[in-house]
């Protein structure tokens, strides 16, 4: 995986030894288990350590003191000396004390999956509210683990000679920690204000939003991209963009719609940030219509899928219309793309393949197209004639008997005509089939 220059000359000097543990449901698949150490490395190069070696412990349940077992960590301590590196990375999420036991016996920085993805989405927020969001969640998953931070936050270590000055130094960072975390959620609820105002404009303006979600690296960018001629940042790597896109969409009928790229999902995405990201997040509650963007050529995808689905359901949005895209089927063979199938609607693709982007344009005109009514409306209401236009494709248009009257057949998605047609009601003439 190409890493950016600047990532790397950044942390250059950060070597790092991955461990693994395998136990429970992840011991009776293997597969599962390789998967995901094999992701922690991508996470670790995407942050940009160098990694050294990766480790693996067989146990039936979490050692509460050393996760791994203290034998194992004799073991890893050797590795991390032989290889000269300064930081052990754990694929588990880590208690507090377990950081403590593990950095007083290895001597050097311990981190879990969840630091490593919050440090990741550090480098990569950009705008004020991405920057915000992450430095919550990063601080609301450090405060409970504060005592386990020794030597990360150059505090004495555990065991005599804490008391006094130490326990003192802790409480302070505590403080500064609860204040500065009351300070992030006053800021962010002012950012949201705004966010909910924006979303009222769109829903009282008829404005059709269509959101894409999925697995990171699963393409969305990509798609967006190629959609809509934008020009969002594109890497094959994991978390390339962070901060949600919106973008117009034109399709054949002539209708714009509204495209937003959302933040890439992962397996055991952090609560934290879940919740810090929420406001972002629940622009997925507002779209008409959900595209969940599949990486078709993963062996892994059934899974991933897994985990794009359980965080819908977290936010709320898991009984919204969606469409699956399993893309980049230019990736794998013909006749395993037959295998690709799921329940409700699907369409197999590539987005690099400006046909398959015409047969999803298509399909999208359909899905958030509904039954057709005909509407007689005063030809000086440009107000009306306007909202018609945005919340339906105008199949045909007609003088009415009525000179100072227009006649339309419109074909209409009912959830956007139940938010935003009730302007229209009075001019219903008749449904057609």
């Amino acid at each position: 995986m190409k890493i950016a220059s600047h990532e790397v000359v950044a942390k250059r000097e950060e070597r790092a030894v991955l461990v693994s543990l395998v136990s429970g449901e992840l011991r009776r698949q293997a597969e599962l288990a390789a998967y995901s150490l094999q992701e922690l490395v991508l996470l670790a190069e995407t942050a940009g350590l160098e990694v050294l070696e990766t480790i693996s412990q067989n146990r039936e349940t979490a050692d509460t003191k050393w996760l791994i077992g203290k034998g194992k960590v004799e073991e890893l301590k050797a590795l991390l000396l032989a290889h000269d590196a300064n930081i052990a990375v754990f694929d588990q999420e880590l208690s507090g004390a377990q950081v403590r036991n593990l950095e007083e016996s290895l001597d050097v920085k311990i981190i879990d999956r969840t630091q490593l993805i919050l440090d990741i989405f550090a480098q990569r927020a950009k705008t004020r509210e991405g920057i915000l969001q992450v430095e919550l969640a990063q601080l609301s998953y450090l405060l409970p683990r504060l005592s386990g931070q020794g030597k990360n936050l150059s505090r004495l270590g555990g065991g005599i000679g804490t008391r006094g000055p130490g326990e003192t130094k802790l409480e302070t960072d505590r403080r500064h920690i609860r204040e500065r975390i009351a300070e992030l959620k006053r800021q962010l609820q002012e950012v949201v204000r705004h966010r909910t105002l924006h979303r009222e404009r769109r829903r009282k303006s008829g404005i059709v939003q269509v959101a894409l979600v999925g697995y990171t690296n699963a393409g969305k960018s990509t798609l967006l991209n190629r959609l809509t001629n934008a020009d969002v940042y594109v890497q094959n790597q994991l978390f390339a963009t962070l901060d949600p896109t919106s973008r117009a969409l034109k399709l054949p009928s002539g209708k714009e719609i509204v495209l937003t790229d959302t933040v890439g999902f992962i397996q055991h995405l952090p609560h934290d940030l879940v919740a810090a990201f929420r406001a972002t997040l629940e622009e997925v509650n507002e779209a008409n219509l959900i595209l969940h963007v599949v990486d078709s050529s993963s062996a892994m995808r059934e899974e991933q899928m897994a985990v794009v689905a359980e965080v819908l359901e977290e936010l709320g949005a898991h009984q919204k219309s969606c469409l699956v895209v399993f893309n980049k089927t230019d990736l794998i063979p013909a006749n395993e793309q037959e295998l690709l199938a799921a329940t409700g609607d699907y369409i197999r693709m590539s987005a690099m393949e400006d046909a398959d982007l015409e047969r999803l344009k298509l399909l999208l005109q359909s899905r958030l197209s509904g039954h057709t009514l005909t509407f007689r409306l005063p030809a000086a209401r440009g107000d009306l004639l306007a909202l018609l236009y945005r919340v339906g494709d105008v199949i045909a248009q007609r003088t009415s008997e009525e000179n100072d009257m227009l006649e339309f057949d419109v074909s209409i998605n009912d959830e956007d005509y139940a938010k935003n047609g009730h302007l229209l009601v009075p001019f219903v003439v008749t449904a057609t089939a």
